[in-house]
């Protein structure tokens, strides 16, 4: 029987309410072998996308079964169970899958496979770092609609150190393409999930307050963000003790938060007391130690403490280039830095090449449209303008416009701020 004769008879079923109409799948599943079935009823926890294999693998890994995978696929595909769409990628029709799933609740090793699927799916979403380059984002995302579904299908059988990972994945990925709209549910989404499981005191709370407070930062919502990272820096400490990288992590943040306000008196000893504990827990070599470093010297470089960022700017740029290797988003962030710095003091043939390196950088890892390459599109014009160089500014100030309104929207300080330069720009054209 043909995939679309089978399929003709399920969908007249479901416009006829005809009863016991899924004969033609009944005998398609009569007649695979125990394995095979097993297979098809893991496939069915998937979410209505295509499949890539090596997640069925690990799905399969992660719950102890073991059989010739491949020749139950090919077993699945030719009883038009499954669909082959390209090599290694794969999908179910959304009738078959329900079926499928009546199945699932019927086997004995159903709460097996859902734990083993669950797993497999963290596994990825602890792969996703907090600025994926566009190779981890092309590698993540035919794993994301599977993952947003183990997050709201599947999350009660998600163990309790792995529940809130899903959805730190998923805004991840969304969050580091500039996607902040498409972000905030799954930040959400990972807060009232821990306080169901875990009540108000819980690490998973304060991990998932101080997640949501970053992206209402990213977003611009500076009133927002406040009072959750203060939440989560004080429950940190209640349940984590003062000595805890987490700990470090919200003093930064909020410490963050407050340079961008402007309110530096502020920000300073929660950098200083943020990078010794950093030093003190994690060693002096180590990516949140080299973060530590950019984060005060940007905040002295605000100041105009030139002299005391520099020599910080620099720490950091050659401690990401050793940990992190010469092709990394945080390594194209130090290089723009010290360009910026340099631009302050006037020495613009220093920074001049640092910025179309760290633009360059941003653009080959990030994408043309990312709010990193809008930073740096606008530095450079910030550069150029300096120098009088307005022809060629002014180009640049347009693209990293367009980019911000894109990603933060009209009214978020950064696109006011670029949209104030290239005003700026255009006066300082006029005859």
């Amino acid at each position: 029987m043909m995939l679309a004769d089978i399929l003709a008879r399920l969908q007249k079923q479901a416009s006829t309410g005809e009863s016991g109409v899924a004969a033609a799948f009944e005998l398609n599943w009569q007649s695979l072998e125990p394995e095979a079935q097993k297979l098809a009823c893991l496939l069915s926890l998937f979410a209505l996308a295509p499949i890539p294999w090596s997640l069925v693998e690990s799905a399969a890994s992660s719950s102890d079964l073991e059989f010739d995978f491949k020749a139950n696929c090919i077993v699945l595909v030719e009883r038009y169970l499954l669909q082959k769409l390209a090599e290694d990628s794969y999908q179910v029709h959304e009738r078959i899958r329900e079926l499928l799933q009546q199945k699932l609740e019927e086997l004995a090793e159903a709460d097996e496979l859902k734990r083993g699927f669950c797993q497999a799916m963290v596994a990825i979403a602890e792969d996703i770092p907090e600025t994926p380059t566009l190779i981890e984002i092309a590698q993540a995302t035919l794993a994301i609609p599977h993952l947003g579904e183990t997050a709201t299908v599947y999350q009660a059988w998600l163990s309790d150190d792995d529940l809130i990972w899903p959805f730190v994945g998923l805004a991840r990925f969304y969050k580091g393409q500039g996607a902040y709209v498409q972000a905030l549910p799954w930040r959400e989404q990972s807060l009232s999930a821990a306080r169901k499981r875990f009540g108000d005191e819980h690490p998973d709370v304060a991990t998932s307050l101080n997640n949501l407070a970053l992206l209402y930062k990213s977003q611009g919502r500076y009133s927002d963000a406040e009072p959750l990272y203060i939440k989560a820096l004080t429950m940190r400490k209640r349940l984590l003790g003062d000595e805890h990288p987490d700990v470090a992590t919200s003093l930064n943040n909020l410490a963050l938060l407050y340079d961008s306000q402007g309110r530096y008196s502020d920000a300073e000893p929660l950098l200083i007391e943020a990078l010794a504990m950093r030093k003190r827990l994690l060693g002096d070599e180590h990516p949140d130690v080299a973060t530590s470093l950019n984060n005060l010297a940007a905040l002295y470089d605000s100041q105009g403490k030139y002299s005391e960022a520099e020599p910080l700017y620099i720490e950091a740029l050659a401690m990401r280039k050793r940990l992190l290797g010469d092709e990394h988003p945080d390594v194209a962030t130090s290089l723009n830095n010290v360009a910026f710095l340099y631009e302050s003091q006037g020495r613009y043939s220093d920074a001049e090449p640092l910025l179309i390196e760290a633009l360059a950088m941003r653009k080959r890892l990030l994408g043309d449209e990312h709010p990193d390459v809008a930073n740096s599109l606008n530095n450079l014009a910030f550069l150029y303008k300096s120098q009088g160089r307005y022809s060629d500014a002014e180009p640049l100030l347009i693209e990293a416009l367009e980019i911000a309104e894109q990603k933060f929207g009209a009214n978020h300080p950064i696109t006011i701020t670029i949209r104030a330069n290239l005003e700026n720009l255009r006066r300082n054209r006029q005859p």
